[in-house]
């Protein structure tokens, strides 16, 4: 008789996200996100870069005859499609989707070898070669996402065939891995399988998975150190050139976080994708393990991403080499690389910590993410996306300058290396797992995201129902409606947001009542009753922020942001050069809403000025300063980071030159 697996940490609760402005984000993700992505798969979107993902998978199980295509990690575009079909049809069964993926899952366990082992790229490029370039070749990467593939396919339709695949596949890892005579003890150039591992092992209590995560963890960047020994074995060869390449050095292994042990890095350095998907790892085992020693390097590295080398946005990565790191207060806002990927992970680990750690602080950071940088990766019809996440774009220096290519001015139909599309859907279609994490023995309900819903949690107490209904990112009103309570006390976290002006409201049937502060939450405790209504009032206002000194390119400059929303200028609404506007200080920031742009968003307005350039003859570059000030007043107009780019081809710019005068 087959197993029935019970998720032993769905601290999410039941929730139906029913937002004004969410519902629309998964409704486009399930009717028109994911059959487009699963074109996209198979290579039936005219004019867009080819997959290859689902021609490698038919070749490598038989069924087709051909070569491996594209990029090594091809295999992991089509299991995040699977996961974010699985967290969908969780939320929203739909039998012709269903089908379509069961077709998808019967021919990946078609492309599994006896032993467990999958990966099209070894299967059909390089066989008898496994596990000989864990640096380059992505197959624990890969390996990774089938996991938590099949784990949520499995939570969203009880069925177990591609969790089956999973778990062939992590035993044969557990089998080829360890500390044990004859296993090889290294790790994944790119790391995806230690976070995979734990949600594998939350869903079977499987307690190998977990250990196998932890070993993972522990090895990397031991001496003597994996990579360093296995590309001297390898000769150098490479999976991405068919010859030897130089041997790794010393000097790369940032790249990799593998240049010290876990425990003791102190910043974020290398590959930003590959960085924060481990450290969702290191704080999922202290979580479980109680380990200190990694609970204190997630709070130093967490410390150092979001105070010295994040974007306003939530953008994380500011070098197109390496799509890495760089150092402290190093965030170009035109070269920037911000991968979506990169946020999407900041979007993991700031989840984690939440569960490490019940401090609103990481949850500031997740809707920071998830308001801007996330959603603006992906255009409005939700068939064009952006790899890169500029805060300053000039198109034509996008097109000729070779150094600034890789930041786009118009989204694109598709990548060759296409990680990030299907990472925007498996996180958007599990939006609903991130709006509370629930302590059932506490019988506590934090609220991270003001997001509409509704809820059922198993508290101790008994079983709570609740209807959230919020007005953001608009305005700074939510209403909670208790329609099933337990008959004793219970507790309701609400998260104070950063963004918040002044002292928020707290009403409960109708009246202002007092509340506790715990890590910056309200806190609410008492025997609710059916019917309840409370109501959380935060005063939301458009601002203009400055960066710190140390960030060189946003000296002299502000940004305007309100509520979770960063703003940006295009030239649509401004002019044809960005940088020749700048916003007076001391202006009042005016909003408004325009009916003209898709959900009719709140807009926002200020007082400044426009260098002329009528004075200035076109072949004299430079002159000495004119002793007058023939700048023209103008009213500048910004609309939300997150629908930039939807209009045209345009510059558009985050940070603005700013000036003082009464």
């Amino acid at each position: 008789m087959q197993n029935t697996f019970t998720n032993k940490n769905l601290s999410y609760g039941i929730v139906e996200v029913q937002d004004p402005f969410w519902s629309p984000y998964m409704q486009l993700i399930r009717n028109t996100v994911i059959p487009y992505q699963w074109e996209a798969l198979n290579d039936r979107i005219p004019d867009a870069e080819p997959s290859y993902a689902i021609h490698n998978f038919l070749v490598s199980a038989g069924l087709k005859q051909g070569e491996f295509e594209g990029m090594v990690f091809q295999d992991s575009d089509v299991t995040k499609w699977l996961e974010a079909v699985g967290h969908s049809l969780r939320n929203y069964p739909d039998p012709h989707l269903e089908k379509i993926a069961d077709k998808a899952i019967e021919l990946i366990a078609k492309a599994q070898h006896s032993n467990g082992y999958i990966n099209t790229y070894y299967t059909i490029k390089r066989p008898g070669k496994q596990w000989t370039n864990l640096q380059e070749a992505h197959e624990l990467y890969c390996a990774g996402h089938l996991i938590e593939a099949a784990v949520a396919y499995y939570e969203g339709t009880g069925k177990r065939q591609l969790l089956d695949v999973a778990c062939k596949l992590a035993d044969h890892i557990d089998d080829v891995f360890g500390i044990e005579e004859g296993k090889i003890r290294g790790y994944d150039g790119h790391q995806e399988i230690e976070l995979a591992l734990v949600k594998l092992y939350k869903l079977t209590n499987e307690t190998r998975y977990l250990m196998l995560a932890k070993f993972f963890i522990d090895e990397r960047g031991t001496i003597p150190n994996y990579l360093l020994e296995e590309s001297k074995r390898r000769g150098g060869n490479s999976v991405w050139h068919d010859q030897p390449a130089p041997f790794m050095t010393s000097n790369q292994l940032d790249y990799h976080q593998a240049h010290k042990p876990v425990r003791e890095q102190e910043v974020a350095v290398g590959h930003a994708v590959r960085a924060v998907y481990m450290y969702t790892a290191m704080a999922d085992l202290a979580n479980l393990t109680g380990d200190r020693e990694l609970r204190e390097a997630c709070c130093r590295l967490w410390e150092n991403i979001v105070n010295k080398q994040m974007y306003i946005t939530g953008g994380i990565g500011s070098s197109p080499h390496g799509e890495a790191f760089t150092f402290d207060y190093d965030l170009p806002n035109d070269t920037v690389y911000s991968e979506t990927c990169a946020s999407i992970g900041l979007i993991f680990f700031a989840n984690r910590m939440l569960e490490m750690e019940r401090s609103s602080g990481y949850a500031d950071i997740l809707e920071r993410a998830l308001y801007n940088n996330v959603i603006s990766s992906m255009s409005q019809d939700g068939m064009h996306y952006f790899y890169v996440n500029p805060l300053e774009v000039w198109p034509e220096a996008s097109e000729k300058n070779p150094g600034r290519r890789h930041v786009k001015a118009a989204r694109q139909k598709w990548f060759g290396c296409s990680c990030c599309p299907p990472n925007v859907s498996r996180l958007l279609s599990s939006l609903n797992d991130y709006i509370y994490t629930v302590y059932p023995e506490e019988n506590k309900i934090y609220t991270h995201l003001f997001i509409g819903s509704e809820a059922e949690h198993k508290l101790a107490a008994g079983i709570v129902q609740l209807k959230q209904e919020s007005r953001l990112p608009w305005e700074g009103y939510t209403r909670f409606e208790f329609t099933l309570v337990p008959e004793v006390d219970f507790s309701l976290f609400l998260r104070i947001p950063s963004w918040c002006s002044g002292d928020p409201v707290l009403k409960i049937n109708g009246v202002a009542v007092g509340f506790d502060i715990q890590g910056g939450y309200a806190v609410v405790v008492r025997q609710w009753a059916k019917g309840d209504i409370l109501e959380w009032e935060m005063n939301i206002e458009a601002k203009l922020v400055e960066s710190h000194p140390k960030i060189r390119a946003n000296a002299g400059k502000v940004a305007i942001v309100r509520g979770p929303l960063v703003y940006c200028l295009e030239e649509t609404d401004n002019c044809s050069v960005i940088s020749s506007i700048s916003i007076n200080r001391k202006s009042n920031l005016e909003v408004s809403v325009d009916s003209t742009l898709p959900g009719n968003p709140i807009v926002v307005k200020a007082f400044g000025r426009k260098d002329q350039q009528l004075s200035w003859r076109e072949d004299i570059p430079y002159r000495a300063v004119a002793q007058r000030n023939d700048s023209q007043s103008v009213l500048v107009n910004a609309v939300p980071y997150y629908l930039w780019g939807n209009r045209g081809v345009g510059e558009m710019s985050v940070w603005v030159r700013a000036f003082d005068c009464e």
